[in-house]
C-alpha cells in the first residue's frame, strides 16, 4: 500500500487541531508541519510523536517547503489570526500577502498534491490560491461551509434529541456573514425541517432562526471566549483528508470555483461538491427556492467586491 503523507502550513491553533484529528484518525502515515516559526513545529511534531505508543504509528515531523514534496494532501491553515471583533473578510489583506509565498513555494516543491485552504477568509484565500498556482482549480479547494453544516446539525441534534449525523442539508454561500441556512434542503430521516412535525416536535420557527442565529454567529462567540476556534474546523480538516483519501466520491459544501452555476461566474464559494482522491470532481446543482438561489448570489457578490480590492500580481 502506498504510503499516504498529509502536509500541513501553519503549526497554529487550527493547523495543530487539524494535526491531532488526522494523527488520532490515523488517516496517514506521515504528518509534515511546516511553520515560520520552526521551533513550535518541532515542539508540536515531537508532541504529536509520543502519542504513538498508544495511537499507533504516524510519523510527525517539522520541515520546510521542500519536505512537502511527496505529500499527497497538504493543508494550508497559515494566516493571520482573527481577532475579536473582526470579520472573516477584515483579515483579507492580511492574508493575500502571505499566501503569494506560500503558493509559489508549492508549486515548487509539490505541483501535484490536492490543496486544501483552511486559512481565513477561506473563500477569497481559495480564489486567490487558485489564481496564483498553476495546479487545476480543482485541485484546490477550501474548507467552506463544512464547519457551519456541521454547527447547525449540532444544534438541531439537541433541539430534536437525535444524532446531528442523522441530519442532512447545507448552509451555503460565504464562509462567514453572508452564509445562510438552505432549509428547502435541510430534513432529519427525509422529513424536512421547516413546516414539519419532527420526532414528536412541532414546527417553530422562531427556534429554528435562533439556532440559525447561533451558527452565523458561533465564531465570534468562540473568539471571544478563548480568542481564537480551533477544534471544530480541525474535524472537519481531517474529514476533508479522510474523504480525500477514501476516494469516496462524498458530497460536501467545500468552496469551489462556480463558472455559470447557480448563475454565478468567477467566484469561489460553499456549494455541495463530489471530492475524491483528485479534488473536485463535479459541482452538485440543488434545486435552490428563489430566495434561497438570491442569497447565494448576494453572498457571491460580496465576496467579488472583496476580490476586487485586492493586487494579485
Amino acid at each position: 500500500m502506498k504510503r499516504k503523507s498529509v502536509g500541513i502550513v501553519g503549526a497554529g491553533n487550527v493547523g495543530v487541531a487539524g494535526a491531532f484529528a488526522i494523527y488520532l484518525q490515523q488517516l496517514c502515515s506521515e504528518i509534515v508541519l511546516v511553520d515560520l516559526d520552526k521551533a513550535r513545529a518541532e515542539g508540536e511534531a515531537l508532541d504529536l510523536m509520543h502519542g504513538q505508543g498508544v495511537t499507533g504509528r504516524v510519523k510527525v515531523k517539522a520541515g520546510e517547503f521542500a519536505d512537502l514534496a511527496l505529500c499527497d494532501v497538504i493543508v494550508v491553515t497559515a494566516g493571520a489570526a482573527q481577532k475579536p471583533g473582526e470579520t472573516r473578510l477584515d483579515l483579507l489583506n492580511k492574508n493575500a500577502a502571505i499566501f503569494k509565498t506560500i503558493t509559489a513555494e508549492l508549486d515548487q516543491h509539490a505541483p501535484n498534491a490536492v490543496i486544501v485552504i483552511a486559512s481565513n477568509p477561506v473563500d477569497v484565500i481559495t480564489y486567490i490560491f487558485q489564481q496564483l498556482s498553476s495546479r487545476p482549480h480543482s485541485k484546490v479547494i477550501g474548507t467552506g461551509t463544512v464547519l457551519d453544516t456541521s454547527r447547525l446539525k449540532t444544534l438541531l441534534g439537541e433541539h430534536y434529541d437525535v444524532d446531528p449525523t442523522s441530519i442532512h442539508g447545507y448552509i451555503l454561500g460565504e464562509h462567514g456573514d453572508s452564509e445562510f441556512a438552505a432549509w428547502s434542503t435541510i430534513n432529519i430521516g427525509g422529513v424536512p425541517v421547516v413546516g414539519n412535525e419532527v420526532l414528536g416536535k412541532a414546527y417553530d420557527q422562531q427556534v429554528i432562526e435562533t439556532l440559525y442565529h447561533e451558527v452565523k454567529d458561533a465564531a465570534y462567540k468562540i473568539i471571544a471566549g478563548k480568542g481564537y476556534t480551533n477544534w471544530a474546523i480541525g474535524v472537519v480538516i481531517a474529514k476533508i483528508v479522510q474523504v480525500l483519501f477514501s476516494d469516496r466520491a462524498s458530497i460536501h459544501p467545500i468552496s469551489v470555483r462556480l463558472q455559470g452555476e447557480y448563475g454565478i461566474e468567477d467566484v469561489c464559494i460553499s456549494v455541495p461538491a463530489k471530492i475524491g482522491i483528485g479534488g473536485v470532481e463535479q459541482l452538485v446543482e440543488l434545486n435552490l427556492s428563489k430566495d434561497e438561489l438570491k442569497k447565494l448570489r448576494q453572498s457571491a457578490d460580496i465576496l467579488k467586491k472583496n476580490l476586487a480590492s485586492i493586487d494579485l500580481n
